[in-house]
């Protein structure tokens, strides 16, 4: 049994990437996974992945820049489960072109998925969490390697903006029991935690007990 057997974790961007790392991870230490993406191209192997090894995993194919499906992914996983004790918003769009060749629409969509699609989350699994007593809640920012070039204006600005989001909700949340922590790459200036992790997936896991001062922020290097 593992370290967060019995407990359910939703993951967004679990299609790839940090995402899938962080689902794969939950899943192996008991966590029921509800694995979130907009595609289910990649969802579906990753779901399908997680089961063949044991471990128990549902695909829900949503936008999360959009409130209506984002209430309605929260509802879907506490029918299914009962709870929600983790969650851990990883969605990341990331488009490549220079600041004066970006187009206003993918500067939105990128804030929409990145920012406020992790507010939405915070906001709909919060009032869950809020009832339950406790809840732990985690937000992935990778900006290493993006800060400074020339083509990730939109994903830099959503990502800072979501460590910032991080904080005050660290402090908006405890209240109720929910510790809210934030994992990063390339920001150590807004690190706040001096744990030493090797990748993001061991970070979240270690964030995802609870075990830390709330608003905490992990910088991976």
């Amino acid at each position: 049994m593992g370290h967060f057997s019995g407990r359910v974790a939703l993951v967004s961007g679990a299609g790839k990437g940090a995402g899938r790392a962080i689902a794969e991870a939950l899943a192996a230490s008991g966590a029921f996974v509800a694995a979130n993406d907009v595609s289910p191209v990649n969802l579906d192997v990753v779901v399908a992945a997680i089961q063949a090894g044991g471990g128990q995993a549902r695909a829900f194919v949503e936008d999360v820049a959009k409130k209506v499906a984002v209430q309605a992914m929260i509802n879907q996983v506490t029918d299914a489960w009962g709870r929600l004790d983790i969650l851990v918003n990883c969605a990341n769009v990331e488009p490549r072109y220079p600041l004066l060749e970006l187009d206003e629409w993918d500067w939105h969509r990128t804030l929409g998925v990145n920012l406020t699609g992790a507010f939405l989350l915070m906001q709909s699994a919060g009032r869950v969490m809020r009832e339950a007593g406790s809840g732990v809640i985690v937000n992935v920012a990778p900006i290493a390697g993006r800060a400074g070039m020339p083509d990730r204006s939109a994903y830099v600005a959503s990502k800072v903006g979501l460590v910032g989001l991080t904080r005050q909700a660290a402090t908006e949340l405890a209240p109720h029991g929910i510790r809210v922590y934030g994992v990063v790459t390339g920001l150590p200036e807004l690190a706040s935690g001096h744990e030493a992790h090797d990748d993001i997936a061991t970070a979240v896991l270690s964030l995802s007990r609870g075990d830390a001062a709330a608003g905490q922020i992990i910088n991976i290097t």
